[in-house]
């Protein structure tokens, strides 16, 4: 008789192919063949092992198979056996398994309600908040409680309920799976169900009920049984049981069951082996919180030092759901770190080990994604499959081999990732348990791109306003900080210092001998292959590595170095494994050996850490940053609406966020010029205005516009042409007037003052679609507790309910959370998990001081993001109509993983929308595929849409990358007019010309080969390290060539790239924050620019010199239902209401220093957009100059303030003259090379009368 066994991962598998040998006496002639998704999903011979075995079964049994990956590659076998074979059983699974279940008289799906009505009530079910259930009865354990009285219910029923009380007794032998309840199970379903010449075996089939083995327990490899429900029963700590620091772990019941223990018992070992207590618990399903509640806490209080799930899912859930609010509580009351580690389900170690992107698709969804939501961090690989017979894992210096030996289904602990976990785990435990007076404190500091006048660089952060602060607030809570005076002073120590003395760009705190460093550096080979001999040229006097800082008593606060590139850019046009400089690898040995921190403080979004070399997730101990950061501690303070870059910093350097807010919002407002022509435009609207006034008025209108350089009047200008000219003019003001901007810089320790909170608050309100005169005024000036009175009687529930979140958002904005946040992390405490995103959008991103994470990617694109993207997409196609173009044939597009994180998915969806296709999800809700709208539906031609990723959306999102790859070969499969559909018009042309087949000519997502960020177009730029303006577009092919396909695998393919460029029509990208414009950071310019100015050099490649630039399109969702600008536009528009406005600056020079910074690195963005699209008309390079450089008293001011910033800004004005970016008539070009000068000397320490 034949059984095949087919099922998801692991868990029992090797339990089952153990059973064998027992079956073999028992059962003779019983061949049983077990199957698993994990390998079938990704080996084509496995998979088509398993089909031929489906094929011959008898009696085929599949469990587990939740996922589509997993379930359709065996959906026909399985559907075409069925009626072949004697019975088909099928648990745990999809609806369209599941519906596959024939067992004697019960065949699924001819029988309506039943088996389906008792299995719903089986299914997992997300807990309410509200469940007060007590220990041990979550849903999972009342549902096993069912599960085990049915079949005694059933047992006195005749015909059908026999078959499906056998049914129920599979489930129950199945998740009791150890190997004596498999073997009982085989003997049950023979017994019943074998038929013809396979029926001599059913006498002897012994048929037994199931072992029962405890619901919720602990284990260890020590103890007699293994297995317990007393916790008194586990070996005692090392120390003793109360006073040895105690770990908590979290295992699962099916691998213990099966005794598939290696990898636990490897971190039990590792555990003990550094002095910690262990108290390895489980529970049955998937509901961690039993075990949590029955033997991490007692009468509420926690009895662990930290938390260790060794599960792989969430805390309360699994593959099919999770419940992020259960788990949430309960870990808010244990308050102790929480860390997640993972075997690897669907590969083997050395399969991984080779892997560049490291965990595949589904295992960084379910083992990493999702657990996030929980507050889960460090997320470790530390087990899986063995490789091959005779196959070496390259992960780290071990090199384990395996041998035949290792040839079974068992998970192999991975000793060195066990290593790294289990210290991790006890350093959190020690500074928990240390006195915060004693503890050594690293607070690091960016400065990128590396030079003086960048200091102290972090996104929307007022960083040393925020460091003084949060120094203080250090001190008060009794740590041995020396806090400066003042933030002047504490900014001077560091830029100051020693700092002439070793012209160097900081103080040097410390100084590494080469000698040392080269008899220290444990991977000095790698990094000299990369940058040459010890000690390098960064930081570096040629004997010496310089590590930059100043001590202020048990604390240091240091500068990371820069990843040393930047000098040289040329250096990421070619794809490698670029190791870190002496420089930064020495920085990171300096924090863990010599000054021993106890943690790290990473100070602001962002640094250089998280994106050095390695795996995307699932490190090793091959990778970078796992060796720079190695076992401490790492708390990072970052933006609350970068759920994307913050992500990669959990998920690449082990590291726990604490979000901070970003600058209040306010409006515009108009200013100067804008305030005259603005009365101007009114005073014309008056009907009174006699002849003579109106022409002197008209005049005065002109020349008006002319010198704030917008429009004129062009041609007659009879009635209808002026009243239209009049109109453009207001609306134009009315825009600027209206537009939100960030206001200054977020300061940690300093609530917003009332102002700011209303003018934020406003903006909220706008957004909830709430605008009620003085309402929010009433707010900010009542409080909490009068709000009921405030409500307009008119309200409805919705807005009842908008009304309540603002005012709960003014109580927060008011208090401190940040620094509180901090403080907490750095005791070792649970930090409460919060979605990321924006103030406006999002609320719930109050109160910050939180561990900021993404969305669950199973749900994304949201109904929401799909919706709006079919809104947006069609605003991008009027636009297009309305600036008389045709329907474009192929738009250019670039989606961010921020801004789809934070907008559940909006640009992709919108991408899909263009193509015509939609996302597609299975019966639990979770995102599946790719469907193609109806062209009838659609109601225009499917437009070929090409897309580059940001690697951070590669890394966070390869299941949305695989929806839109799916998309864009669907539609190229589509047999449909090529005149109705561009994908494939475009696609079967390239097929045709190069001979490749349909899927390849189909690729439409780009981006950068694993492990690689970034165009490098923004690394030119900023060093001004190029000629021509095709150096720009070359290096962002070169860095951007990688296609995409479904199975996620990059690709080079340069000339198809090239092909599809020299159709675009448009380059579009959205931008959804009020506080990033596409001036405010280099990244838009970088790959918007980069790709625009790739558009064109694939066109002139096709078209010769009659190729012009694609129109470049800004989608701005920052207000209302979105505006599509051109670029010139949109630079235009930011220019007046940020740059050119003293609202905006003002607010950004009462931070001196860091707002000069954020003053100049606006400029350098706007020429990197010239440079890359040459679409920035050259007005907006004069009115800079007038009002910064060759106005002498704001020269002054920013001079005082930040002098490297303000040369940097002369230098970047005389930059964009000398390439033909603005041409400045004589004088002002004189007045600005003599301003410049004068910085220039400023900053050399020149002056007036002094000797140079």
């Amino acid at each position: 008789m034949r059984v095949t066994l087919l099922t998801m991962d692991h868990h029992l598998a090797s339990a089952a192919s153990r059973v064998q040998r027992a079956l073999n006496v028992e059962l003779p002639g019983l061949v049983l063949k077990v199957h698993t998704a994990a390998q079938w999903r990704a080996d084509a011979q496995a998979l088509q092992a398993c089909r031929e075995d489906i094929a011959q079964a008898d009696l085929v049994i599949a469990s587990m198979l939740f996922m589509e990956d997993h379930f359709l590659p065996v959906l026909a076998d399985l559907q075409a056996r069925r009626e072949h074979c004697d019975a088909m059983v099928c648990i745990m699974s999809a609806p369209e398994v599941m519906q596959l279940t024939r067992m004697g008289k019960y065949v699924a799906g001819q029988q309506s309600g039943g088996l389906m009505g008792l299995l719903k009530k089986l299914r997992p079910q997300s807990s309410k908040p509200s469940d007060k259930s007590a220990p041990g009865t979550s849903a999972g354990a009342r549902q096993m409680t069912m599960l085990r009285r049915l079949p005694k219910l059933l047992r006195l029923i005749p015909g059908t309920a026999q078959d499906l009380r056998v049914f129920f007794l599979v489930m129950r032998f199945w998740l009791a799976g150890s190997e004596e309840n498999l073997r009982r199970m085989m003997h049950l379903l023979v017994g019943r169900y074998a038929q013809g010449p396979r029926a001599a075996l059913r006498p002897l089939a012994q048929a037994q009920d199931p072992i029962e083995y405890p619901e919720v327990g602990i284990y260890h490899p020590r103890m007699k049984s293994r297995l317990s429900e007393k916790l008194r029963d586990l070996p005692a700590g090392p120390k003793g049981v109360k006073e040895a620091p105690t770990v908590g772990l979290l295992m699962l019941r099916s691998y213990l069951l099966s005794g598939n223990t290696a990898h636990y018992d490897a971190v039990i070992q590792a555990c003990e082996a550094r002095g910690l207590r262990v108290i390895p618990a489980f529970a049955s399903g998937l509901d961690a919180r039993p075990a949590v509640e029955q033997f991490f806490m007692r009468e509420g209080q926690p009895q662990i030092d930290a938390l260790l799930s060794l599960t792989g899912f969430s805390l309360v859930g699994g593959p099919a759901y999770n419940d992020a609010q259960a788990a949430e509580a309960l870990l808010k009351k244990l308050d102790v770190p929480y860390v997640c580690a993972h075997p690897l389900e669907f590969q083997s170690i050395d399969q991984w080990a080779q892997a560049q992107r490291g965990l595949l698709p589904v295992e960084s969804t379910i083992m990493v994604a999702i657990p996030e939501l929980d507050g889960a961090t460090a997320p470790t690989v530390f087990a899986g499959r063995a490789g091959a017979a005779g196959s070496q894992c390259q992960g780290c210096a071990k090199a384990c081999t395996f041998d035949a030996h290792t040839q079974d289904h068992d998970m192999h602990p991975c000793f060195e990732r066990i290593d790294v976990l289990t210290e991790r785990v006890s350093r959190w435990i020690a500074v928990r348990r240390k006195a915060r007076a004693e503890r050594k404190l690293a607070i690091v500091l960016f400065n990128f791109p590396p030079q003086a006048g960048h200091v102290g660089t972090a996104a929307f952060l007022a960083v040393f306003e925020s460091l003084h602060n949060t120094l203080q607030g250090l001190a008060q809570q009794g740590y041995a900080v020396q806090v400066p005076d003042s933030v002047d002073e504490l900014r001077e120590r560091l830029l100051q210092g020693n700092a002439q003395v070793h012209g160097t760009q900081a103080n040097v705190l410390h100084r590494i001998p080469a000698s040392d460093h080269v008899r220290r550096e444990t991977w000095l080979q790698e990094i000299e292959a990369e940058w040459g001999p010890a000690p390098g040229t960064q930081l570096s006097n040629g004997r010496e590595l310089f590590v930059l800082g100043i001590e202020l008593g048990q604390a240091v606060v240091v500068l990371q170095p820069g990843f040393g590139y930047e000098g040289d850019p040329m250096r990421l046009l070619f794809e490698r494994s670029c190791a870190p400089t002496h420089a930064f690898s020495a920085f990171y040995r300096y924090l863990r050996e010599d000054f021993q921190a106890d943690a790290v403080l990473h100070f602001g979004t962002h640094g250089a850490l998280e994106f050095m070399p390695g795996k995307q997730t699932g490190l090793s101990g091959a990778c970078w940053p796992e060796r720079l950061i190695g076992a401490m501690p790492n708390v990072y303070l970052y933006a609350a609406n970068n759920p994307s870059e913050g992500a990669l910093a959990k998920r690449r350097s082990a590291a726990t966020l604490v979000s901070y807010l970003t600058p209040s919002v306010t409006q515009a407002g108009l200013y100067k010029g804008l305030n005259e022509l603005k009365q101007s435009i009114d005073r014309w609207r008056d009907p009174d205005l006699s002849e003579g006034e109106r022409a002197n008025l008209l005049e005065l209108l002109q020349t008006q516009a002319q010198g704030l350089d917008l429009a004129g009047l062009t041609g007659e200008a009879n009635d209808q042409a002026l009243a239209q000219w009049i109109q453009n003019l207001s609306a134009q003001l009315l825009e600027m007037e209206y537009a939100l901007i960030p206001h200054g810089l977020h300061v940690m320790g300093r609530a917003p003052t009332a102002e700011e909170r209303t003018s934020t608050l406003k903006a909220m309100a706008q957004a909830m679609g709430i605008e009620r005169e003085g309402l929010i005024e009433a707010i900010v000036a009542q409080g909490e507790g009068r709000w009921a009175s405030l409500i307009p009687s008119d309200f409805d529930d919705a807005q009842r309910s908008a009304l309540q979140q603002l005012v709960q958002s003014n109580e927060l904005l008011q208090q401190e959370h940040e620094i509180h946040g901090l403080l907490r992390a750095l005791d070792g405490r649970y930090i409460a998990p919060a979605a990321g995103g924006d103030l406006l959008r999002n609320p719930q991103v109050l109160p910050t001081g939180r561990n900021v994470h993404g969305l669950d990617p199973f749900r994304m694109p949201s109904n929401f993001a799909i919706k709006d993207g079919r809104r947006q997409a069609q605003k991008l196609l009027d636009r297009c109509q309305a600036d008389g173009l045709p329907l474009p044939e192929t738009i250019a597009m670039v989606l961010w993983g921020t801004d789809n994180l934070k907008s559940e998915g909006g640009p992709m969806a919108q991408a899909l929308a263009l193509m015509g296709a939609a996302p597609r999800f299975d019966n639990y809700g979770r995102l599946a595929g790719a469907q193609l709208i109806p062209l009838s539906e659609l109601g225009r031609p499917r437009i070929d849409v090409v897309i580059t990723l940001s690697g951070i959306f590669r890394d966070l999102l390869p299941m949305q990358i695989r929806l839109l790859a799916e998309a864009s070969l669907l539609a190229a499969s589509a047999e449909e007019d090529e005149a109705q559909n561009f994908v494939r018009k475009h696609t079967l042309a390239y097929m045709s010309e190069h001979g490749v087949d349909l899927s390849t000519a189909a690729l439409r997502v780009f981006g950068n080969a694993e492990g690689a960020y970034g165009a490098n177009v923004n690394h030119l730029v900023d060093s001004s390290c190029w000629e021509k303006e095709d150096e720009l577009g070359d290096a962002f092919v070169q860095r951007k060539g990688f296609a995409y396909g479904v199975e996620g695998h990059p690709v080079r393919h340069q000339a198809l790239m090239q092909s599809v460029l020299s159709t675009v029509a448009l380059t579009y990208q959205n931008v959804d924050s009020v506080e990033l414009g596409v001036t405010s950071i280099d990244t838009y310019f970088d790959t918007l620019g980069g790709f625009s100015r790739a558009v064109l050099q694939a066109k002139h490649h096709t078209q010769g010199a009659s190729a012009t630039a694609p129109g470049v399109y800004i989608g701005d969702q920052t207000q209302g239902e979105g505006v599509v600008r051109t670029l010139g536009e949109q630079v235009a528009l930011e220019t007046r209401t940020r740059m050119l406005n003293p609202k905006w600056h003002e607010s950004m020079l009462q931070h001196g220093f860091e707002g000069v910074r954020q003053i100049e690195s606006h400029l350098t963005n706007t020429m990197g957009w010239s440079a890359t699209t040459g679409q920035i008309q050259p007005w907006v390079y004069q009115q800079l100059a007038q009002t910064f450089i060759l106005d002498p008293e704001m020269r002054e001011r920013m001079a005082k303030l930040n002098p490297s910033a303000s040369a940097q800004f002369a230098n970047r004005l005389l930059e964009a003259s000398r390439r033909n970016f603005w041409q400045p008539d004589t004088q002002t070009l004189q007045a600005l090379q003599q301003a410049g000068a004068e910085l220039e000397d400023r900053l050399e320490g020149v002056r007036e009368g002094l000797p140079a």
